[in-house]
């Protein structure tokens, strides 16, 4: 009776044990505990239908929801299949049809297919698309139609073969292709990524999970949660305190004591620039002899190793030296003294203006506000005397809009690597998008960047973005300042994580012991 009884408890014991370890191989380490990764960056995203936003925030979020026809690989912008598996290009460059993968659901089980591409596509094209759509102009500014050959196939029809046209397929805004279900994808996004959508607690944190039905390798993370932590230096006390496992907008000021705390630093060069932009709709900066006085009395040197420690490089053209195109057209030594005589010349002596920033650090600034008062000194020893006026970033941006400031604050992370994505933030048919932040009009510039777009990779596309950038050298609607390195960091379970150049986080093939 003893033996059947404990031959009876033993094969049960067998059993739940064979339960248990079926769990724990779930991709959820040999605990069997849920792998959980918290990511803090420094604020909310403007919202989640990629149509709709273009900040960095947003598009942290977005490429781990969403996916576009195309993506860029791991570790660069050169192109790969995504929701497309190929594509055909006419010969005059102006269809592309792409073949569309099968068997894809989004995350409400509805159909991924050429109706889907249609619609999320379609609504940003001209005739259809509205003022409060950033990047539609920007990404789809040629594309006359979008049509569904078969269910699984789309052409796309442009007005001039447009040779970046593929890169911004790639792109995490305005591209990537949202449900026709979602009702609401500002605030409930439904793709067809590797993460789903779980919540959004404003100003605090947005939660993802694993998406159980994504077409491709499934993600090692069961849950991902990007917590708003707004203070550089309070997101570095939560990684050393073990409350967070990776941090992105990473001081300089708090490296040393990440490393002795244990923290893997990510850095490299950041495909990136940080920009002094006047508004130049109006006086005084309506004036490109002005705008040119006041670039000689700012000290990017200065800024670069005193304010940045070392962990920004002076920008001598509008956008990275390793961009296709790059031309140093740099003319805007420090010289305070010829600052001086300029503004005097232009009867500019007793000028007074308004400077509006940004309040919390961003990627390609991590000093926030520290820059304008470095640059509000700057401004008084040649004699001019400048109001900083202060926001949080979602309000910062909407002020920009509205024209607000004499001299603003902004930056770029490079959407996919070529020379339009950087230089066409200068286009006058971006300023009611808001990306052309200086509202700069100069139709030479806007001939250059069409005539740039048109030509096929090579030096005399090359050419057209030279003379593109000593035209802007010229006109001084901007004062580019700085490139920021790319710094992140992370605790050592976390495994795979690197930043991509265009400066969001892919966390699909991140892992944590």
């Amino acid at each position: 009776m003893k033996r059947k009884m404990w031959a009876g408890i033993l094969a049960l014991v067998m059993v739940l044990s064979l339960m248990l370890s079926g769990c724990a191989g779930n991709d959820a380490g040999t605990s069997g505990k849920a792998k959980t990764l918290i990511y803090a960056r420094g604020a909310d995203p403007r919202g989640l239908d990629p149509a709709y936003v273009d900040d960095g925030e947003s598009a942290k979020v977005i490429v781990n929801v969403y996916e576009g026809l195309v993506a860029y690989k791991a570790d660069s912008t050169e192109i790969e299949p995504c929701l497309a598996t190929d594509w055909d290009i006419s010969e005059d460059g102006k269809e592309y049809i792409f073949h569309l993968r099968e068997n894809v659901k989004f995350h409400d089980g509805t159909d991924f297919n050429a109706d889907s591409v249609v619609f999320s596509v379609g609504r940003q094209l001209e005739g259809k698309r509205t003022s409060d759509m950033p990047y539609a102009s920007f990404t789809f500014a040629p594309v006359e139609s979008v049509e569904k050959i078969d269910n699984l196939t789309v052409k796309f029809v442009l007005s001039t073969p447009y040779t970046p046209f593929l890169a911004n397929l790639a792109m995490s805004l305005a591209a990537p292709i949202v449900a026709p279900s979602a009702e609401n994808a500002m605030e409930q996004p439904i793709g067809t990524g590797p993460f789903k959508f779980v919540k959004w607690d404003k100003e605090q944190a947005i939660t993802l999970e694993r998406n159980e039905d994504y077409w491709g390798e499934a993600p090692k993370l069961d849950k991902v949660i990007f917590k708003t932590t707004k203070e550089n230096s309070v997101r570095a006390s939560e990684l050393m305190a073990g409350e967070v496992d990776i941090i992105d907008g990473v001081s300089f000021n708090d490296v040393d004591k990440l490393k002795e705390n244990g923290a893997e630093i990510f850095q490299e060069s950041g495909m990136n620039i940080n920009y002094m932009a006047f508004n130049c709709e109006r006086a005084p900066f309506d004036d490109a002899k002005l705008r040119e006085a006041i670039s000689h009395a700012i000290n990017r040197e200065e800024i670069a190793t005193e304010l940045y420690q070392g962990y920004s490089q002076v920008a001598k053209s509008f956008m990275p030296s390793f961009i296709p195109g790059y031309s140093e057209v740099d003319v805007y030594e420090y010289d305070p003294e010829k600052a001086k005589t300029m503004i005097k010349d232009l009867g500019k002596e007793d000028l007074e203006i308004t400077i509006i920033t940004y309040s919390n650090p961003r990627p390609y600034n991590p000093a926030g506000q520290k820059l304008a008062e470095s640059i509000q000194g700057y401004l008084a020893k040649v004699g001019i005397k400048s109001n900083i006026v202060v926001y949080p970033w979602k309000e910062y941006k909407e002020k920009t809009m509205q024209g607000e400031g004499d001299i603003m604050f902004y930056g770029w992370i490079g959407d996919n690597g070529d020379p339009d994505n950087f230089l066409g933030l200068l286009d006058s048919r971006e300023i009611e998008s808001s990306l052309n932040a200086a509202k700069y009009t100069n139709k030479a510039v806007d001939a250059l960047l069409d005539q740039g777009k048109s030509i096929p990779d090579g030096a005399e596309r090359n050419e057209a973005y030279g003379d593109l950038q000593k035209l802007l050298a010229k006109d001084a609607p901007w004062l580019p300042l700085t490139h920021a390195t790319s710094m992140a960091a992370y605790k050592t379970e976390v495994k795979g994580f690197r930043l991509h150049p265009t400066g969001v986080v892919y966390l699909k093939n991140v892992d944590k012991e």
